[in-house]
C-alpha cells in the first residue's frame, strides 16, 4: 500500500498543482442522495486526483465537494451546510466550513470558509466553480449546469 501520510509541504504542493480533466465526458450533478467521482490529472500525468461531489438525500442545501490525491488523501473538502465541526483542539467551526489537509491530522481540521475565495455559498453552481478554482482545477470537468438545484 502506498504511503498516504503527506508532509505539509507535499500537501500544499498537491493543492497548488494545476489539475485538468482527463477527457471531455459530461458529468451529471448528483441527484438527492447521490455522488459523483470525477478523475483529474496533473498536466504531466504524474499525479492523479479526484473531484468528489456529494448531495444529501434529505436536506437539499447540504452538499460536500472534495478534492483527493493519490486515491484516498483528502486535500480539501467543503462542507457547504450541515452540522458544525469540532477540531482536534476542541474548537467548534460552524458550517459552512473548509477542511484543508494538515500534516499529522489529515482532513480532521476545519476553518471558516474564506469569503474572499467563495463569493456566494447559496449559489450551488458558483460555489462549485469557486471550489474548483480554490483547488487549482485549471481545466474543469464538463458538469451539466442546468441540473443544479
Amino acid at each position: 500500500m502506498a504511503n498516504v501520510n503527506l508532509t505539509q509541504a507535499e500537501a500544499d504542493e498537491l493543492i497548488a498543482l494545476e489539475k485538468y480533466r482527463v477527457d471531455a465526458q459530461e458529468w451529471l450533478y448528483p441527484h438527492m442522495g447521490g455522488k459523483v467521482i470525477i478523475p483529474l490529472v496533473s498536466q504531466d500525468g504524474r499525479e492523479q486526483f479526484r473531484l468528489d461531489l456529494y448531495r444529501s438525500k434529505i436536506a437539499l442545501s447540504r452538499r460536500t465537494y472534495q478534492n483527493r490525491a493519490r486515491g484516498v488523501v483528502v486535500l480539501v473538502r467543503l462542507d457547504a451546510s450541515g452540522p458544525p465541526h469540532r477540531n482536534p483542539d476542541d474548537e467548534e467551526v460552524p458550517a459552512p466550513h473548509l477542511h484543508i489537509y494538515r500534516e499529522g491530522y489529515g482532513d480532521r481540521w476545519a476553518i471558516p470558509v474564506p469569503s474572499v475565495r467563495f463569493s456566494n455559498l447559496i449559489d450551488t453552481w458558483q460555489t462549485l466553480q469557486d471550489f474548483m478554482e480554490y483547488c487549482s482545477i485549471t481545466e474543469p470537468p464538463n458538469i451539466r449546469k442546468e441540473l443544479f438545484p
